[in-house]
């Protein structure tokens, strides 16, 4: 009885072991999978739109007109020394202190159908206090996606808080919106669009 006891244990002991080490090496996998995925997580980081002026200009030879939006919503995700921006805002929501001329910018626009105005674009995630970008911009809006090449936006840093500022230089035939007429006068294609921005991190 003693000398089985003595052999059990034996091989109780050699289990145990044999458990331990499994349970080591899984461990060891474990960390060996978790742990970079933690570290690369730390340094991924966010940006939300705290505050934006949208302006649109309308020129005529009679006269011109300015549509304004603070309703615009965005999110930025830096990764790997780039941040990705998404930005909406509201057709709708352009002010020109005109009602009528809203509406027909609206109904030109295609905004029933189209409600939103989509910005997409890729910054490089520059700690440099101020600085000049340029940035390739994907626009969708009336119905339509254009591509702007190189805008060149003004950044700078006020505490925690990052501005930028530009201007997109849109057109109407870029979104095939037919001109608005004012006296069977068409206004000019350009509508250049003021950007100014102010993101937080979040």
């Amino acid at each position: 009885m003693d000398h089985r006891r003595g052999v059990w244990g034996r091989h109780r002991v050699r289990l145990d072991s044999i458990l331990s080490r499994a349970m080591q090496i899984r461990l060891l996998l474990v960390a060996c999978l978790i742990v970079p995925g933690l570290l690369l997580a730390q340094g991924d980081h966010q940006w939300v739109l705290e505050q934006a002026t949208l302006t649109y200009q309308a020129f005529h030879p009679l006269h011109q007109s300015e549509g304004v939006s603070h309703t615009a919503k965005g999110k930025a995700v830096c990764h790997a020394g780039w941040c990705d921006l998404l930005i909406a805002v509201p057709v709708k929501s352009f002010d020109s202190g005109d009602s009528n001329r809203d509406l027909h910018m609206i109904q030109a626009a295609r905004g029933a159908q189209f409600p939103m105005v989509i910005v997409r674009t890729r910054l490089l995630d520059d700690a440099a206090p101020s600085t000049t970008l340029h940035a390739d911009l994907e626009i969708q809006f009336a119905g339509q996606t254009v591509w702007y090449k190189q805008v060149a936006f003004e950044r700078s840093a006020q505490g925690s808080v990052a501005r930028i500022s530009g201007t997109i230089p849109a057109t109407l035939s870029d979104f095939k919106i037919d001109p608005p007429r004012l006296l069977s006068i068409p206004v000019k294609n350009e509508i250049p669009i003021r950007v100014e921005m102010s993101w937080r991190p979040i």
